[in-house]
């Protein structure tokens, strides 16, 4: 791991940690942060040796959100609208969100604004007691910019979210439990070796599947049921005709566990 580094990486076992590292900045997003992510879900996206990738924070936040040194430099440039932070958190969030991977945000601090945006990409969300959600958005006068408006309807329903953007409201992790905004809470010295363990389970699991589902899942709200279903006969075709079909009808047969290897 390079320390200095905006986000410190360490793959082992197949899972990929990908820990925000500015934290002077609370691991707020400047664009060469956003950048540097991109390039390295793309790495990880297409290395066989990767199966899961676990993104969080360092110290006592998740992530700020956008940085607003960066903002306000551009503001007084005249560059608010040209200096390009939106269109490039935009790319990000897209391919964190259509990656073939499975993602888990291990929420260990706050979660502001493109922060939570970049939790809200991930498949699961696992955060620490200490955990803090807002949306950061109204309070600046601005409306969502980084999937926001997205996601929140689909995970906590429309009026939860109108709560949560409008009022701008700081949700506790109990309360993020409640309304469906993660998945899971545990004790913050628990943080790691919890989402380490479940990383695990994911990453000796079929993955080509788990691509095979993620795209289902995340395609299928624009379809309607016959043609789901048509969807989930063409994904079922290439998981019946890839290895790791094959390792589970062989491991039934012989009362083994199965050992996937991604395929």
């Amino acid at each position: 791991m390079t320390i200095d580094s905006s986000v410190l990486i360490q793959v082992e076992a197949g899972v990929a940690w990908l820990t925000l590292n500015r934290g002077a900045q609370r691991n707020a997003l400047d664009i060469p942060t956003l950048k540097y992510l991109h390039v390295l879900l793309d790495g990880f996206n297409s290395d066989p040796t990767v199966r899961v990738v676990v993104l969080t924070g360092s110290g006592r936040s998740f992530c700020a959100g956008a940085d607003l040194a960066e903002w306000a430099d551009a503001q007084a440039r005249g560059a608010l609208e040209s200096y390009g932070w939106t269109e490039t958190a935009h790319a990000l969030m897209t391919r964190l969100h259509t990656l073939d991977k499975p993602t888990i945000a291990a929420i260990n601090g706050t979660a502001v604004g493109a922060g939570m945006d970049l939790a809200l990409c991930c498949d699961l969300r696992v955060a620490a007691q200490s955990a803090r959600f807002k949306a950061g958005y109204t309070s600046m006068a601005y409306s969502p910019d980084a999937g926001a408006s997205w996601h929140l309807p689909r995970l906590i329903g429309s009026e939860q979210a109108k709560r949560l953007l409008f009022l701008d409201e700081l949700w506790s992790a109990d309360r993020a439990l409640a309304a469906g905004l993660v998945g899971e809470v545990c004790a913050d010295e628990q943080l790691h070796t919890h989402v380490t363990e479940l990383a695990a389970r994911l990453a000796n699991g079929p993955t080509f599947a788990f691509a095979q589902t993620k795209t289902l899942i995340r395609e299928g709200a624009a379809r309607n049921l016959p043609e789901q279903l048509e969807a989930e006969l063409a994904a079922g075709l290439l998981c019946g005709r890839s290895a790791d079909g094959a390792e589970a009808l062989r491991a039934a047969t012989q009362k083994r566990p199965p050992r996937f290897n991604g395929n």
